[in-house]
């Protein structure tokens, strides 16, 4: 019994990396992808491991079921969420910079465009485009035949392909304008920020009801650039910024008296700002102060 066991735990801790990305990915939740990783190991130790052909592929079927079935109670969750919600940010390692298609997927902006699916099409979205897995491997993960889920993926991808943005954008780039950003904070002078925002720019600031946050998005080059020069003035010289890799692209913290207030994540297209992410919520920022590793 010991042996097994200890077999057992060897091929989760194997994997578990992987898993915790599957998890994050369809959720958007480090907490919840880590209860997520729980019920997957409970249910892995009572899997006679002799019957099982290919281990990766069977926890990743029982980490997406699991993942399924909390996504759908996040969806009510989120119904009476305080104002924007927004992903739980991570503090990756800089590995996830290197892997392109990973550190894109797992963006905040990605992350925000799948919140638009439904949570068979994510969990296909993510199994396929990200981790491409073999249709018929998808499909006993979610329960269905690979003819339907060669079909959902592509009306998932179709509708991920309208939203996302057109080119891909350099590390350089956002880099850049969060520069703009540490700079208006620094020196109190936003000109540069403002001239670098989109006219169809959004804003979007989680306090999760716990935290002042402002309740709606903010839509608009004018607007949103009265809303920072307001936000900046209300922390004053106290604030101070640290640049980080977050969710595998370059990101702020935002410190108060040395301690976590929020993060600051951006969306650029064509060098403009078009999203701005503003994360209060303490909940959500636990994991913004220890690198997460993430893999595929």
């Amino acid at each position: 019994m010991s042996e097994r066991m200890d077999v057992a735990t060897e091929v989760f801790v194997a994997h578990r990396n992987l898993l915790f990305t599957v998890a994050y990915e369809m959720l958007g939740s480090a907490a919840d992808a880590e209860d997520v990783l729980q019920e997957t190991w409970l249910r892995w130790t009572g899997v006679d491991l002799d019957t099982v052909r290919d281990q990766r592929a069977y926890l990743v079927r029982i980490t997406t079921r699991q993942a399924l079935t909390r996504l759908r109670t996040l969806g009510r969750r989120k119904e009476t969420y305080v104002g924007p919600w927004l992903p739980e940010p991570l503090l990756t390692t800089p590995d996830v910079a290197e892997d392109v298609e990973l550190a894109d997927n797992v963006s905040m902006a990605m992350l925000l465009v799948l919140e638009t699916l439904t949570p068979t099409e994510r969990a296909v979205f993510v199994l396929r485009e990200v981790f491409d897995l073999p249709y018929g491997e998808i499909a006993e993960a979610v329960g269905k035949t690979s003819a339907a889920v060669r079909q959902i993926a592509h009306r998932a991808r179709s509708h991920v392909a309208a939203r996302r943005p057109r080119d891909a954008v350099s590390p350089a780039e956002s880099r850049a304008a969060l520069q703009a950003f540490q700079r208006a904070v620094e020196t109190g002078d936003l000109r540069n920020l403002l001239e670098i925002l989109a006219p169809d720019v959004v804003a979007l600031s989680d306090g999760g009801g716990l935290k002042r946050a402002v309740p709606r998005p903010v839509v608009g080059a004018d607007k949103v650039g009265r809303l920072l020069t307001l936000g900046l003035r209300a922390f004053g010289a106290a604030l101070s910024v640290e640049p980080v890799q977050l969710n595998g692209s370059p990101g702020l913290i935002l410190r108060l008296g040395g301690q976590v207030e929020g993060v600051v994540a951006v969306r650029v297209e064509a060098g403009l700002i078009t999203g701005f992410y503003f994360v209060r919520n303490p909940e959500k920022l636990s994991r913004v102060e220890q690198e997460i590793t993430l893999s595929r």
